[in-house]
């Protein structure tokens, strides 16, 4: 899925009437992904009422896969076979523009089934909806502190964790205080009115997306090096109402509201 070799992209007016985008068309040798920039609507299973979640930062994606099915998957139920594959395939994979697969939605069409000559398994034509987070430029979203060093924060979405606010899109004027003389990590202060507030794991933090990138899988990687991230999102705090939310008096209670939203889309 990371693949972005031998790619062909089109452009198309979305067909939703309530979205002002045009849907973006990835075309590649075993797969062809749609994706749309409206709202996606969660539907939990475990409630008879079923939990409806707007969520801005995630997707709906349609994919069309050339799956072949391994032979031991043949005694279980067609459609249950080819959606324990899927997962296997997509769920926690990234795939570049449209983000990291946290489920598989539904299956829409299977076709196929041929045996190729030389194979000793079936291949089927699968047609389904994947669930992508993918954060947009300027969204305002809530996450814990993961590390804190001399470079800037790392935040964690529990699900995600590769969030960035490097230093400057710290607010300013800053501190920073080494846990020790020889250590790289310590804790970031806001120096505001004579106070210092400070930037640490017993709070939760809001910040705004700056961007999102998709790098290319390095061919060489030093050892020294942090391990490879197919998706980096970089957030900043650096504005009214962003940081830890105990800065800002009355925003603790929506916190709490956007974290059970995303604990819930998780555990989904």
């Amino acid at each position: 899925p990371r693949s972005r070799t031998h790619t062909r992209r089109r452009r198309r007016r979305c067909r939703h009437s309530s979205c002002r985008c045009s849907a973006f068309f990835h075309s590649s040798h075993s797969f062809v992904i749609s994706s749309c920039c409206s709202l996606l609507v969660f539907f939990s299973h475990y409630s008879s009422l079923r939990l409806l979640l707007l969520v801005s930062m995630f997707y709906l994606s349609k994919i069309e896969h050339t799956l072949p099915l391994p032979a031991s998957e043949l005694a279980r139920p067609i459609r249950e076979a080819i959606h324990t594959q899927l997962e296997n395939l997509f769920l926690d994979k990234v795939i570049a523009n449209l983000g990291l697969c946290v489920s598989v939605y539904d299956i829409k069409s299977i076709e196929g089934g041929f045996i190729y000559p030389g194979d000793g398994y079936p291949t089927y034509k699968v047609v389904f909806n994947l669930i992508m987070f993918r954060p947009f430029v300027g969204e305002i979203m809530t996450a814990k502190l993961l590390s804190s060093d001399a470079d800037g924060l790392r935040l964690s979405l529990g699900f995600f964790d590769d969030i960035y606010v490097p230093l400057q899109h710290l607010p300013s004027p800053n501190e920073f205080k080494a846990e020790s003389k020889n250590s790289t990590k310590g804790t970031w202060y806001w120096k505001y009115d004579e106070q210092s507030f400070p930037i640490d794991d017993s709070d939760v933090i809001k910040f705004r997306i700056q961007n999102v990138t998709y790098p290319s899988i390095p061919i060489e990687q030093p050892k020294e090096s942090k391990p490879f991230a197919p998706m980096l999102v970089t957030g900043s705090i650096d504005h009214d109402g962003l940081g830890p939310v105990s800065w800002w008096p009355g925003q603790e209670q929506d916190a709490e509201e956007g974290e059970e939203a995303e604990e819930a889309v998780a555990e989904e």
